[in-house]
């Protein structure tokens, strides 16, 4: 079975449908993972810039886009290794209205034990 990695501009055409054309070939793309004739893989950044895209220029709403982005993430047979962390921040972005990769990053780091962030002051290295 062929594996394939599908970008972010594959899965805005079949959520915007503003390429009719190629919104159809990205139908029939996950149509087909669907029936478990090929295995789609994707990452956290693909999901990042769909959400940065469905929100800054299709000027989407958080509850629109989370369910957009969902409905990528329970495809059949698209492997996004990032999903469950994923699914949190959704939830964290729709319902606390935190930027994705914010909330992304407090679920991140929890789960890697990680108790402060650095976010407006430089990282200093020490002198030995």
């Amino acid at each position: 079975m062929a594996s394939l990695f599908v970008d972010t501009n594959v899965f805005l055409r079949f959520l915007t449908n503003d390429d009719p054309a190629k919104a159809k070939r990205a139908e029939t793309l996950f149509r087909d993972a669907m029936r478990g004739k090929i295995r789609l893989a994707t990452s956290l950044l693909v999901i990042a810039e769909i959400i940065w895209t469905l929100e800054s220029f299709y000027k989407l709403d958080k509850p629109d886009i989370a369910a957009k982005v969902e409905k990528i993430l329970n495809t059949p047979n698209l492997d996004c290794p990032e999903a469950p962390l994923i699914f949190m921040a959704l939830d964290l972005y729709v319902h606390e209205n935190i930027d994705f990769v914010d909330a992304y990053h407090g679920f991140y780091m929890r789960e890697q034990g990680f108790t402060q962030i650095l976010t407006r002051e430089p990282v200093r290295r020490c002198r030995s």
